[in-house]
């Protein structure tokens, strides 16, 4: 078995089920990119993942993680290439996509399904949607991400694995085409698996909301928007927003604007005119 996830903190969650339940271990392997953000266009072809990739080298440049697009950390093509290699050198082998009720995961779903077509009948999904589970104080929620789940409700949640049937092998994939055709920069996710689409600029407006007439670093109007805005995203390309919007001159600016905590932030001070001063 392979389980496959979309979030580097799903992985600890579910390893720890793996004490709980030893028929669950098993390698788990994650699809890094964030495909809910960036073009999509020709996603599958080498001009196309190249074009990505140069988004992200701008997006990053001068960021905390300058330079890692190219440092050989993700390579998700190069994942699902070994995915259908052991999934070929086994035909008893099968995987477990596992996605929670957010944008990231089922960009994800999509944009991974779509290369496994040659695999149905092995290829499972673990789809959290809507579906309540118990907290560490046993309460019922609804989670957002499979990280927020306490590893006793992944042994539950094994019972949701099902096949992705033939039908959804067809339909999902001509739906990925037309998301990847549209050419936008963000994603949503409407409900169900249905993902709605925005330009680039879509979390500009809380963004400008959070910048206030004093100082303040990037990193922490950055964590405001992550904790308090209904949408979000990565606080990467948050800060990359804040970039934009600051080389507008849309904002003042203070110290080095490249990471997230070398410079601060704050609305525009207006300058009087000398009619005004008079």
């Amino acid at each position: 078995m392979i389980h496959i996830v979309f979030q580097e903190a799903d992985i600890e969650a579910l390893e720890k089920s793996f004490e709980l339940d030893e028929t669950l271990k098993a390698d788990i392997i994650q699809i890094k990119d964030d495909f809910a953000v960036g073009p999509l266009q020709n996603i599958y072809t080498q001009q196309g993942i190249e074009d990505r990739k140069q988004w992200w080298r701008e997006v990053l440049a001068g960021s905390d993680l300058d330079g890692s697009v190219d440092n050989g950390l993700v390579n998700d093509e190069q994942t699902v290439l070994d995915i259908k290699q052991r999934l070929d050198n086994n035909s008893e082998e099968f995987a477990w996509i596992w996605a929670a009720q957010n944008k990231h995961d089922v960009s994800g779903y999509y944009w991974l399904m779509s290369q496994l077509k040659d695999y149905q009948g092995r290829i499972f999904i673990l789809y959290l949607n809507n579906l309540p589970f118990l907290n560490e104080k046993g309460n019922l929620f609804y989670p957002a991400n499979l990280f927020e789940i306490p590893a006793k409700e992944f042994v539950k949640a094994k019972k949701l694995a099902r096949e992705i049937t033939p039908s959804e092998f067809e339909v999902d994939p001509d739906e990925w085409v037309k998301i990847c055709e549209q050419n936008k920069g963000v994603r949503l996710l409407e409900g169900g698996k249905k993902l709605v689409q925005e330009d680039y600029d879509f979390y500009d407006t809380e963004l400008k909301k959070l910048v206030t007439a004093d100082w303040q670093k990037a990193s922490k109007i950055i964590h405001s928007h992550l904790t308090k805005a209904k949408q979000s995203t990565g606080d990467m390309y948050l800060l990359w927003r804040l970039k934009t919007m600051i080389a507008l001159e849309m904002f003042d600016v203070q110290g080095t604007v490249g990471k997230m905590k070398e410079f601060e932030v704050k609305n525009r001070t207006k300058v009087l005119t000398t009619n005004e001063v008079s």
